[in-house]
């Protein structure tokens, strides 16, 4: 995929170029291109509107790169340039041809939304319509290996939505896709949370979660909606199909109609005296039981437990 350019600064200082031999003059913390950084980290809308993010610390940025996801620039702060991590990383930026400047101390942590700066950042593009989950990325039940997909309706905190979607990876789900109100998955917090899944499984904001679920049962894909109790223990029900595993907000769970709109409702039995479990925890869980059944199914064995 072709990398966009970050637009020219308007009234910038021809002098202060993109690092080549690391000589050039760090930019200033008000500086166009770090001012876009912050709209990129605090913005919803300018994330949107533009189809960037901002993609913060050493690790982070290699996942990208690893991924050969696409990266229009990368910044470097003066004092990051000793650390290792930081100047591993940014000589893989400068080998795959990317622009990479340095800033004033103290300029990204102002910026990238973060109260301690990992000396490095970069802005990445979004390479698909946020809002298109195509017919063949949602679900195909004809694929060798079963859709797994995690449906989460207004998760408002982006750390929940993240590690669910680090969560869904780990566990080979197919896709993640945010419903309602939830928080963007390119808000700093949610793809710090994701550890590098981001760059690695679909995820989709779509508004309308009655569509989504209408959807995914015509694909023929079975549709479990979590809830706190009253349902089917989850590892009682086979999980080695197409499925769809549906998850609400902690704080008002999923709406009361979801009940009529999905196959089963399923629990996770708890022996102790909490409540509930994070919706981040439950998300594992559910996810985890699925792969571990289909481990099972793969080894040759029949039936949700394997036995």
């Amino acid at each position: 995929m072709r990398r966009s350019q970050p637009p020219a600064d308007a009234g910038a200082d021809p002098a202060v170029r993109p690092v080549g031999s690391l000589t050039q003059r760090p930019l200033a913390a008000r500086n166009p291109r770090i001012a876009r950084l912050a709209r990129l980290a605090r913005q919803r809308s300018a994330r949107a509107s533009e189809r960037a993010f901002v993609v913060e610390g050493p690790k982070l940025v290699g996942e990208a790169l690893d991924a050969a996801w696409p990266l229009e620039a990368v910044f470097v702060e003066t004092v990051g340039l000793a650390r290792p991590a930081v100047a591993q990383v940014l000589g893989r930026c400068t080998e795959a041809g990317l622009p990479v400047w340095q800033v004033v101390a103290g300029a990204l942590a102002r910026a990238a939304d973060t109260s301690t700066s990992q000396g490095i950042v970069a802005v990445a593009g979004w390479p698909g319509p946020l809002t298109d989950v195509g017919a063949d990325d949602r679900a195909d039940p004809e694929d060798d290996e079963p859709a797994l997909v995690l449906l989460a309706h207004d998760i408002n905190d982006p750390g929940n939505a993240g590690t669910l979607v680090r969560a869904a990876d780990a566990a080979g789900a197919t896709q993640v896709i945010l419903t309602g109100r939830s928080v963007d998955p390119t808000n700093p917090k949610a793809v710090r949370a994701a550890a590098g899944a981001l760059f690695h499984l679909p995820v989709h904001p779509e508004a309308d979660l009655e569509a989504v679920l209408a959807d995914l049962g015509a694909r023929g894909v079975q549709r479990l909606a979590t809830v706190v109790d009253g349902g089917v223990p989850y590892d009682e029900v086979d999980l080695t199909g197409p499925t769809a595993l549906v998850l609400g907000s902690e704080a008002h769970g999923l709406p009361e109609w979801v009940s009529a709109a999905v196959d089963q409702p399923v629990t996770i039995p708890m022996r102790g005296r909490a409540e509930s479990l994070n919706v981040a925890m439950a998300g594992a869980v559910v996810c985890f039981e699925a792969e571990r059944q289909r481990r099972v199914r793969r080894a040759g064995a029949t039936g949700p437990s394997g036995r």
